[in-house]
């Protein structure tokens, strides 16, 4: 098993919605990085949903139920998409400014490459980040 983070934007799809709709189709990564990390998630990984915008924090726990395929919406191969169901909603959001401040994310990629939307989390940070939520 491993663990992720998957950006979104709140307003557009949110954590509370993928709470309502139990599961989802997770599409439009487009970033060559994320994609690559995306073909590589496996049914029963771990992800952070993590909003950005004005929010910036981590807000639930999602699992991997399917394996990559091909966004049906598009005519690209390359494009993959996975389906995520809800676990839970954090007890306490992590904020973006409290990962900033401790020191043991120091060359965790959420940071290191602000952009990227697929973000692999390693264990140790996994469990940081729990730890942080109060869970």
């Amino acid at each position: 098993m491993a663990y992720w983070l998957l950006k979104t934007e709140p307003h557009e799809y949110s954590y509370s919605d993928l709470e309502r709709d139990g599961s989802t189709v997770w599409n439009g990564v487009n970033n060559n990085l994320a994609l690559k990390h995306l073909r590589i998630m496996t049914i029963g990984d771990l992800v952070l949903i993590y909003h950005t915008g004005n929010e910036r924090q981590v807000m639930g726990i999602a699992e991997v139920i399917s394996q990559p395929y091909p966004d049906p919406a598009l005519n690209d191969a390359k494009r993959v998409v996975i389906d995520l169901r809800a676990v839970r909603k954090v007890p306490q959001p992590v904020t973006l400014a409290q990962i900033k401040q401790d020191k043991s994310f120091e060359n965790f990629d959420l940071l290191r490459l602000p952009r990227l939307s697929v973000v692999p989390v390693s264990e140790f940070h996994w469990q940081r980040l729990l730890q942080l939520s109060g869970n």
